[in-house]
């Protein structure tokens, strides 16, 4: 017999001989606070999500329903949806139905059943993801929706809890989290194991124990199994009953009172102490994994009716009759008529509209525009007062490095909800000087010093943005990110997506990198690869080569992430920091004098730099490309060579139009691409000109497909001035 039908007949079973028991220590509800009302209306959000699991099988074994993990067993998170508040924000595990069920019992006038339902039919009119997915959220009632399956969703909350501290200290208000907030995010016990779990509870019980407001409860869904292994019994209590800045709770989700309790308990702490909770609420997992998973393939058949026999529709059925509430005939009808009603309800729901067109998918991968406050252009008066002694300095030239932290104060002056944070970007101003000052001018709550963990600090900036927040997190060195590059994308990059651009998380992700830096070497601080950032949808990425570009492309950046709610990654090339000459010692050729805001022109999404006219050639290239095409272009206008290079600046997306517009008439085009010539930029650019301009000849000049070594050899495998001349001229041999 398939295994939903075999606890559903059991359940009628029971309920027909009045076979109910809940156990000798079961607390007492009225003891516990919990009153009829309340218990029959978590009793029936339980009900209801279990048919809806029957229904959701039923409609998937008709080619109906889509993929989908089942919330059997696990209805005793229902009861953690009674503790807590609507405007507790929940970061929810994927076998939450009863949660959202019960949860929308405290917003009259929601459809929660329907809505659901057009989300299992993939319906275009599914109100959170639009028929992307099949996910638990929804926007009014605080539940983002969640596609993760190996809890990357809790840095994300780590962040969204201690955003709720820095607003009460900033004075902020009218945040989507009120003050008052605490953040929940559900797991199972498998995935509690993940290391972006354990970085999550990590960072968690680092700020706490530093006494940082961090009012968070971590929910561990804890059925015992991970797909087909088990979880040791007794490990998640021994790991966290005991874990540094972690306040433990126990209760049993089998039974709707103990987990109220629970819940109870967890959310008062939190609320009151503003300290992380870890509830470890144990649970079973009936049916299976998903979809067609058979339990009996690697479970003994003793522990699969154990499991069964822990259901909380028995407990909760148990409840009802031993308080006088409901009898057991009561139930059999209650249950049998939400099976009814949702069948019909499905029926209608799968003959409703789904996505029919390659735009209708796409429609959310770009967030939509909002109306935000303008500018704030800073007075004279509070400029001189925030820049002090560097006031003297900005009328001469200067590096990129001492551009881009003049041009951080000047954002954060004029945007209060900006919040900077990274690793040693306080006191010290970061490993490169570029956030020098902003800690002692801003403070720590707008400059935060965070933990050696960049899934913590992306984390840490995805959640601030779901409460108000700007956040500008910095990740030390390229090749950094890639411990941490999910939380990009399968994180801040797809929550517009699924959720029809109604959550987004706008952010502007700076990372120092590239090649060709001395003093430090080796890979991890020379990282010559991009293409993590240049196939995740929607992501900008912006590359600036000169400090005056970057002062103007990262307000642009800013722009664009507050208007437009876009995720922007500016990577900020490491050897041009403080470069100041171009050709030779003391030119000076590569600095730049600080353009205050509002004075000059600006850089929007898709501008390219274009220098010179020539048509003989155009180097097209970027970052330390663009600086070395300049050097190159001296030698080849020797040569008596009329050429232009264009320096791309933005890398994702490429504006093809006004790309094609910059190269002209110039009849050779030579890429030069500092990345790696396998997945580098230089493949779409081949494409892309080889499709728009057949006309003309091409060439490229990129690194070789290798990891960058320490010392001399450091620069080996990169292009230099002396290949891309050599390049050049090989093309201009072509005819």
């Amino acid at each position: 017999m398939d295994a939903a039908q075999a606890v559903h007949e059991k359940f009628l079973a029971a309920l027909a001989e009045g076979q109910l028991a809940r156990g000798g220590d079961a607390p007492d509800p009225g003891a516990a606070g919990l009153s009829r009302a309340a218990a029959t209306d978590i009793f029936l959000s339980q009900l209801t999500s279990r048919q809806m699991d029957r229904l959701s099988r039923a409609l998937q074994a008709r080619g109906e329903g889509f993929y989908t993990i089942g919330s059997s067993g696990h209805e005793g998170n229902a009861a953690v949806a009674a503790a807590l508040r609507v405007t507790d924000m929940a970061f929810l595990h994927y076998r939450s139905n009863a949660f959202q069920l019960q949860r929308a019992r405290q917003m009259p006038g929601l459809t929660p059943n329907w809505d659901m339902l057009l989300s299992f039919a993939a319906s275009s009119e599914d109100p959170i993801s639009g028929g992307r997915h099949k996910v638990i959220g929804s926007r009014p009632l605080a539940i983002p929706p969640q596609t993760s399956t190996i809890a990357s969703h809790l840095p994300k909350a780590v962040g969204a809890a201690f955003s709720i501290g820095i607003a009460r200290r900033l004075g902020r208000t009218g945040l989507p989290l009120p003050d008052d907030a605490v953040v929940l995010a559900s797991f199972g016990d498998a995935s509690a194991n993940h290391s972006t779990a354990q970085g999550a509870f990590n960072t968690a019980g680092w700020a706490a124990y530093q006494g940082s407001p961090m009012p968070l409860i971590f929910l561990c869904e804890d059925n015992g199994i991970g797909i087909s292994t088990r979880t040791p019994t007794g490990w998640i209590a021994a790991q966290f009953r005991h874990r540094a800045g972690l306040h433990y709770i126990s209760c049993d989700g089998s039974d709707l009172v103990s987990a109220y309790v629970g819940a109870k308990e967890a959310a008062d702490f939190a609320r009151r102490t503003r300290k992380p909770v870890f509830l470890h609420m144990g649970t079973v997992r009936l049916y299976g994994h998903a979809g067609s998973d058979v339990q009996g393939a690697y479970l003994p058949k003793a522990l699969i009716e154990s499991d069964e026999a822990r259901d909380p529709l028995l407990a909760g059925a148990a409840l009802m009759a031993e308080q006088g509430w409901m009898t057991p005939a009561e139930i059999a009808d209650a249950y049998d008529e939400i099976g009814a009603t949702l069948a019909r309800q499905a029926e209608a729901a799968i003959r409703r509209p789904k996505i029919t067109t390659t735009a209708g998918v796409m429609a959310s991968l770009i967030p939509p525009k909002r109306d935000v406050v303008r500018a704030n252009t800073p007075s004279a008066e509070d400029r001189a007062a925030l820049f002090g002694g560097d006031a003297a300095q900005m009328d001469k030239p200067q590096h990129m490095a001492r551009l881009l932290s003049w041009a951080l104060a000047d954002l954060m002056l004029a945007h209060p909800e900006i919040v900077i944070a990274g690793e040693d970007v306080g006191p010290k101003g970061g490993v490169y000087n570029v956030t020098a000052k902003l800690h002692q001018r801003f403070g720590p709550a707008r400059v935060v010093n965070t933990l050696l963990d960049e899934q913590a600090i992306l984390g840490l900036a995805i959640g601030m943005a779901h409460n108000g927040f700007l956040p500008m997190p910095e990740i030390q060195f390229l090749a950094y990110v890639h411990n941490a590059e999910d939380q990009i994308r399968g994180e801040a990059a797809t929550l517009s997506f699924f959720s029809n651009g109604q959550y987004t998380n706008p952010m502007v992700i700076r990372i120092a990198g590239l090649g060709y830096q001395k003093g430090f070497g080796g890979h991890f601080h020379n990282d010559n690869s991009l293409a993590v950032f240049r196939d995740i949808p929607g992501v900008i990425l912006a590359v600036p080569s000169n400090g005056h570009d970057a002062v103007a492309m990262l307000r642009e950046c800013v722009r664009l992430a507050r208007e437009e709610q876009r995720v922007v990654v500016f990577v900020e090339p490491i050897a041009l920091y403080m470069t100041r000459d171009l050709h030779a010692e003391g030119d000076g050729l590569w600095t730049s004098v600080y353009e205050a805001p509002g004075d000059g022109a600006p850089i929007r999404l898709g501008d390219a730099g274009v220098h010179g006219n020539g048509t003989d050639l155009a180097i097209v290239t970027y970052g330390n490309g663009y600086y070395l095409s300049r050097q190159a272009e001296k030698r080849l206008a020797a040569d008596g060579v009329k050429m232009r290079v264009i320096d791309l600046r933005w890398l994702g997306p490429v504006d093809e139009e006004k790309l094609v517009e910059a190269v002209g008439d110039a009849k050779r085009i030579l890429i030069v691409d500092e990345c790696r010539i396998t997945g580098s930029q230089s493949e779409a650019l081949m494409a892309l000109f080889a499709e728009r301009t057949p006309e003309k000849k091409l060439a490229r000049l990129a690194a070789d497909d290798s990891f960058i070594p320490l010392g001399k050899a450091a620069t080996l495998t990169l292009p230099s001035r002396d290949t891309i001349v050599a390049a050049a001229r090989e093309l201009l041999t072509r005819g």
